[in-house]
């Protein structure tokens, strides 16, 4: 099998191999990926952070050894909402988003393949679980980042790339979806029983669940929808602040961690 990874800001990874399929998810600056199928133009993928199947551009694929791959270790994340890298190899300098990978990073440096980089913002190391407070704290570094299908960054977010990156930078793994994080935890009874850092998920008229958020205190959410922003909600769901309407129906809260 072969491997590679991501060393641009961001790559779009498609559900078809066309630059017109939509964007179901992202890949950030660090993370890797093994290579299911390879063509001239597009190559498809499973990411290895959570096992995600997509498409991405063969034009943006970096290749790396079965051995860096096994190697590479990444237990620390860009916790800056943009920071500028620098690549010394190259003497390239283009900026990384918050929640980044620095495989092999210490004290500032990192070496992917032939490349030295050098990385002089905050991070934050995964192997850290850390508190509900931390993970207010970061939620609220998204504020008013514009929703975007399939995003994963500060510039374009979807709700479950917004609760996968928060609970990524303090130390919890999701899955990518919200249909596929509803699965994790146990569930609770009463929206009162609800405390911060529980994640609440809605569903639609079929039942699907298509939803998600992280519960704050005094029964609001913080959650991406049109951007990433605060708004109340009951056992009814979401009641949209602006509109004053709900805008998405409670299936169930879920405590997590």
């Amino acid at each position: 099998m072969s491997f590679g990874i991501c060393s641009l800001s961001v790559i779009p990874c498609r559900k078809e191999p066309s630059s017109t399929s939509e964007m179901v998810t992202q890949l950030l600056f660090g993370e890797t990926y093994s290579i299911k199928e390879e063509g001239e133009d597009w190559i498809q993928i499973i990411t290895t952070f959570d096992n995600y199947p997509c498409w991405i551009s063969a034009k943006q694929h970096t290749r790396i050894t079965d051995s860096d791959f096994k190697t590479l270790k990444t237990t620390t994340l860009s916790s800056e909402l943009v920071q500028v890298i620098s690549n010394l190899t190259t003497n390239a300098l283009f900026p990384l988003t918050l929640g980044a990978s620095l495989p092999n990073y210490h004290n500032g440096s990192l070496k992917i393949g032939n490349s030295d980089y050098l990385f002089e913002g905050q991070v934050s190391n995964v192997n850290v679980k850390k508190t509900v407070k931390d993970l207010k704290d970061t939620a609220y570094l998204f504020l008013n980042a514009p929703y975007l299908w399939g995003g994963r960054s500060p510039f374009g977010i979807d709700c479950s790339g917004f609760t996968q990156l928060v609970y990524k930078l303090n130390g919890y793994e999701l899955p990518r979806d919200a249909s596929q994080q509803v699965e994790l935890g146990s569930a609770l009874s009463f929206v009162e029983e609800a405390e911060a850092g529980d994640l609440a998920f809605f569903d639609n008229e079929e039942g699907n669940i298509v939803h998600v958020g992280m519960v704050l205190e005094n029964q609001q959410i913080i959650h991406a929808s049109g951007c990433v922003r605060i708004d109340k909600f009951d056992h009814y769901g979401i009641f949209h602040t602006d509109n004053k309407k709900y805008s998405h129906m409670l299936r169930v809260i879920k405590k997590v961690i």
